[in-house]
């Protein structure tokens, strides 16, 4: 165990990072979380994990920023020696899910250290080993997700252009003011890709976000679930196929029909996907309906195997899915008792909101029927601005809780 080696990556970390002068949403939520909690910060790949970890290394002091994926030695008598030693008291683990049971790490360390007011903040590029470990770590270990940009992250971070948040409850009942009608302009760059922090840098990012889908599948799933390699070229057609279908009819009957796999396995690797932060599982919400799932896909994978305009009705619906997700709404989708179309989704948000997605042209026919008192169309463009027809954009400004 070279400790001044570990010394010297500490600060050369923490140096790298003061180039950023803007932080997340989440630096602030979790500059000012309390509580004697481990903090384990999940997300998709190149979401921007290490550098928030970092920013949060600079900001407290007594800390330390351990990349785990480039130690050999025990992670606990690492972390015991610079507590002993230098009197460290908060401790950054990046990359967590490289280091073999390192849950079973996380719940010896929690234990030991508890009683010295030790707190470790960490990160994983997977959610997966978080919610199948076999180690009680729900008591010790508060699970934060880092998403994309949200619509309005994007635009501050890209432009530098510092955006009021809008209440959801005035997206459901009032116009949007005009003044956020102008960044209508940068809606579709976002869509394309520009949501993801590495697009501030790197134009083109379609290439990078396709190596990130195979590392994910290649090595995040298989390090987690005992799947085969023959699995893996599965998962693989199974994304592809999403990917190039229509959003309507997508779910666990057709593509076990049409990959010639059982059920049982179409929802396992969905969920894994899912959980790997490629796709979203919306269930249905009403009677007698078949309780399968309509897929999504997390923005923008969708254009890796299909170009923008051949996919702007399933990214529209993505854009919606991912943006309620993040704010940890309650979405389903809707469908009648005989399976024919209703409106899109359900929102559940103090209450029960339906909504149709769609573009410009968008009405209300699909709300037919529909007993709730709530109705919104969110559709692709800015002349749509009344009571019940907002821009589908605008929900990129409701303020997260």
């Amino acid at each position: 165990m070279d400790i001044n080696k570990l010394i010297e990556l500490d600060s050369i970390a923490k140096e790298s990072v003061k180039k950023y002068t803007k932080f997340r949403n989440l630096f602030y939520k979790l500059t000012n979380s309390k509580g004697k909690h481990f903090v384990g910060i999940v997300g998709p790949r190149g979401v921007g994990k290490t550098i928030l970890l970092k920013q949060l290394a600079n900001y407290y002091k007594n800390s330390f920023y351990i990349s785990v994926d480039t130690i050999d030695d025990d992670l606990f008598e690492i972390i015991k020696k610079l507590n002993e030693t230098l009197k460290i008291k908060i401790f950054f683990l990046d990359e967590v899910h490289t280091y073999k049971n390192f849950d079973k790490e996380l719940k010896m360390l929690y234990d030991v250290f508890e009683t010295r007011n030790i707190k470790i903040f960490l990160t994983s590029s997977t959610a997966l080993g978080m919610y199948k470990s076999k180690y009680d770590l729900s008591r010790r270990l508060l699970l934060k997700t880092l998403y994309p940009f949200s619509f309005m992250e994007y635009i501050n971070f890209k432009y530098d252009k510092k955006i009021d948040n809008i209440s959801s409850k005035d997206i459901y009942n009032k116009e949007i003011p005009v003044k956020y009608l102008q960044y209508s302009q940068y809606f579709y760059s976002y869509l394309k890709g520009d949501l993801m922090p590495f697009a501030l840098q790197e134009p083109d990012v379609l290439p990078l976000l396709k190596n990130i889908l195979e590392t994910v599948i290649n090595k995040d799933i298989p390090k987690i679930e005992p799947i085969t390699v023959d699995e893996t070229e599965i998962i693989k057609k199974l994304v592809r196929f999403i990917a190039l279908s229509d959003v309507d009819g997508i779910n666990y009957t057709s593509i076990s029909n049409n990959l010639k796999i059982t059920k049982y396995k179409a929802e396992q690797y969905l969920s894994l996907l899912e959980r790997a932060f490629i796709v979203y599982r919306v269930f249905p919400k009403g009677t007698n309906v078949l309780k399968e799932p309509k897929i999504l896909m997390a923005l923008p994978y969708r254009l890796i195997y299909k170009d923008f305009t051949e996919c702007i009705g399933a990214l529209r619906e993505d854009f919606f899915i991912s943006t309620f997700w993040a704010l940890n709404k309650k979405i389903f989708y809707l469908k009648s008792t005989t399976g024919k179309k209703t409106a899109d989704y359900i929102l559940e948000d103090n209450e029960d909101i339906a909504i149709e997605i769609g573009g410009k042209s968008k009405g209300r026919s699909q709300f037919k029927g529909l007993s709730l008192n709530k109705k919104i169309i969110l559709a692709d463009s800015i002349d749509n601005n009344t009571k019940d027809k907002k821009p589908l954009f605008s929900i990129g400004f409701i303020s997260q809780e």
